[in-house]
């Protein structure tokens, strides 16, 4: 078992979302991808770079998502540290890297996220829920995505340029529904925010 060190990130070399997507078909557990990558697959192509690959997965699923990536070395990250997976580190934080061990290269990071049955729930208010079928979306050849309104709604925090930029070229292609609901969850998650403003 490793020892907690500082995982060098410039030994992401993430794996594409159709790759995942090969990995884990069949898996009995609702995953899909998230954050920049799920907003490429919504347009239908990737637009920029991506520096990792991230998906979602109920805590209860984690396990099955693991066992479909035998051969990689998942590791749990806590205020920058990787830990070992155990019981203890898993309670600390929501993200797993998993890495090839001959390698060292990052291939995808497994963010475990709280649901209550059949239905999301978010983590950083639990107010904020949805059912799976209002989650997840599906490219034309089958790789589940999170629906782009909440995708923006987890960018909204740092608001970095390239999450600005995702905002600009996004925001635009969503219907009334999904404008109403990121609007709505802004509201709650980060009242004042500037985006706020441009979904009025």
């Amino acid at each position: 078992m490793p020892e907690p060190f500082e995982p060098d990130v410039s030994l992401w070399d993430a794996w594409h979302p159709a790759e995942a997507a090969r990995r884990l078909a069949g898996i009995d557990a609702p995953w899909a991808v998230v954050a920049g990558w799920s907003l490429d697959l919504f347009r239908g192509g990737q637009v920029r770079e991506h520096e990792d690959l991230e998906i979602g997965v109920p805590e209860s699923g984690f396990e099955a998502v693991r066992a479909a990536l035998p051969g990689l070395e998942l590791l749990a990250l806590v205020d920058g540290t990787a830990l070992p997976v155990d019981e203890e580190s898993l309670a600390e934080s929501h993200q797993t890297w998993a890495r090839e061990p001959e390698t060292g290269l990052w291939r995808i990071d497994v963010i475990r996220e709280p649901w209550d049955g059949d239905t999301w729930v978010c983590r950083r208010d639990p107010r904020i829920r949805r059912q799976r079928d209002e989650l997840i979306a599906r490219t034309t050849d089958g790789i589940p995505y999170q629906r782009p309104e909440i995708a923006l709604l987890f960018k909204a925090k740092h608001t970095r340029e390239k999450d600005r930029r995702d905002f600009e070229e996004v925001v635009p292609l969503l219907d009334d529904e999904a404008r109403a609901w990121l609007r709505d969850a802004l509201t709650l998650v980060h009242p004042g925010h500037e985006w706020l403003r441009a979904l009025a």
